[in-house]
Order: C-alpha cells, then sequence, then structure tokens
C-alpha cells in the first residue's frame, strides 16, 4: 500500500546528507530576508493605506464641520433678523393701509369747474 513512515524518514535523513550546510545557510538568510522584505513592504503598504484613509476622513469632517457652521449661521441670521422682518411688515401693512384710504377719497381741485 505505502511506505512505512520509518522508511518515510529514513529517506528525508539521507536526502538531507547530501545538502551543503553553507548553502543551506546562504537559502536560510535569503528567504528570511525575503520574508522580511515582504513584511517591510507590507507595513508600508498598510501605512501608506492609513495616510489615504486619513486624508479622505479629515476631508469629510472637514465638510461636515462646514455644513454645521453654515447651518449655526443660518439659525443665528434668522433669530437675528426675525424682529426686523416682522416690524418691516408692520409698517408696509400700514402703509398699504393708508395708501388704500387716499385712494378711496375723492380727490377734487379747489376753484375746478364741473364739466357740462
Amino acid at each position: 500500500m505505502g511506505v512505512p513512515e520509518e522508511e518515510e524518514k529514513v529517506r528525508a535523513m539521507k536526502s538531507l546528507r547530501g545538502v551543503d550546510t553553507r548553502k543551506a545557510r546562504k537559502w536560510l538568510w535569503i528567504g528570511l530576508a525575503a520574508l522580511a522584505a515582504v513584511q517591510v513592504y507590507f507595513v508600508r503598504e498598510l501605512m501608506a493605506a492609513l495616510v489615504l484613509f486619513s486624508v479622505l476622513f479629515a476631508a469629510v469632517a472637514a465638510g461636515a464641520l462646514l455644513i454645521y457652521l453654515f447651518d449655526r449661521a443660518g439659525q443665528r441670521t434668522m433669530a437675528w433678523a426675525e424682529p426686523q422682518i416682522l416690524r418691516a411688515a408692520t409698517l408696509a401693512r400700514r402703509a398699504w393701509t393708508r395708501a388704500e384710504e387716499v385712494s378711496r377719497k375723492q380727490i377734487h381741485r379747489l376753484r375746478s369747474a364741473t364739466a357740462r
């Protein structure tokens, strides 16, 4: 069916005997350097993503702040303008009433002759 486990271990040990330790150490260091380089590259990518998302968040937060400030300024302006608008509306209503009264009166010229 298959090779027993002991024979596999023996084959693995025999295959390792033929490996030069200097080459193995060299490839081990190259592998570790490649792993470190990949980790450094991954960290650099994460830092770049963090910077991009931070800038995006700051832009959205600044937009939200501007909208909030415009809303507050509008509320204050409306609170300030409401009494003046009411006063102006009252004056306009009075002026309109006076204009209606004047237009209802008949205007006669003194010493005018009636047309016959």
